[in-house]
C-alpha cells in the first residue's frame, strides 16, 4: 500500500523559517502567501474591503485599455513576481510577492509561473494590517530589484505616492489626492484621474 504521509506538505515556519521559491512551490496553505528575503508573510485571510475591491477593479480597467495593442501587459493578483537576485534558479529564489497591480514590459519576463524580474510598474493598494509590510518591507525589494515605479495607494484616505526609480533609489512624488491628474514616468502617455478611481 503506498504511503501517504509522503504527499503530506508540511506548512512554513512562519517565525523562524528560511525558504525559497523552490519551497513555495510545495506548500498547500488556506491563505495566500508571500516571501520577502526567505521569510513568510501571510496574506489577510479574510477578503479585501470594498473600498480596496473597487480601487483595484478601476484602476485595471485604466491600465488594460491604454495597454491594448502595446507591448506592456497589466496583471492582478494572485499573480506570482519573482525577484531573484544572484540566479533564477527556483532553490536561489527566496522573494516572491503578489502584488495588487503589474505592469509589465517585457515578455522575456513572463512565463507559466508568472513573472520573474522586476515589472515596470507595481501598485499596491493598502489593506488594515499590511502597511508595514508594504511601505517597509516591499519597498526595499522592490527598490533593489529595480521597479521603476511603486504605487502607495491608501483606498480610504483616497491618497497615492508614487516612488519612482532613479539613480537606483526611490524619490517620492507629493501625496496625490482625490481630484489630481497623475502621469506615469514609466508607461508613457498613461494619464490617470484619481476622483474616477476614488469615486464612491
Amino acid at each position: 500500500m503506498e504511503n501517504e504521509d509522503k504527499h503530506l506538505v508540511k506548512e512554513p515556519d512562519i517565525e523562524y523559517g528560511r525558504y525559497t521559491y523552490a519551497d513555495y512551490l510545495t506548500w498547500e496553505m488556506d491563505v495566500m502567501v508571500e516571501l520577502i528575503k526567505g521569510k513568510v508573510f501571510k496574506r489577510d485571510a479574510a477578503a479585501p474591503r470594498m473600498s480596496h475591491q473597487k480601487v483595484s477593479i478601476r484602476l485595471s480597467a485604466e491600465f488594460f485599455n491604454f495597454l491594448k495593442g502595446k507591448s506592456c501587459q497589466v496583471f492582478h493578483a494572485p499573480f506570482d513576481v519573482r525577484l531573484p537576485v544572484k540566479s533564477k534558479r527556483n532553490q536561489d529564489i527566496d522573494t516572491v510577492v503578489q502584488p495588487d497591480l503589474c505592469v509589465v514590459c517585457d515578455s522575456g519576463k513572463l512565463d507559466d509561473a508568472g513573472c520573474i524580474g522586476a515589472p515596470d510598474l507595481v501598485v499596491e493598494i493598502l489593506s488594515p494590517g499590511n502597511n508595514k509590510r508594504e511601505l517597509k518591507n516591499k519597498y526595499e525589494v522592490y527598490e533593489e530589484a529595480g521597479v521603476k515605479e511603486y504605487w502607495v495607494i491608501h483606498p480610504n484616505e483616497q491618497t497615492l505616492l508614487i516612488y519612482s526609480l532613479v539613480n537606483g533609489k526611490y524619490q517620492s512624488s507629493r501625496l496625490f489626492v482625490s481630484g489630481d491628474i497623475v502621469e506615469s514616468a514609466c508607461i508613457e502617455g498613461f494619464r490617470l484621474n484619481l476622483e474616477e478611481i476614488f469615486e464612491g
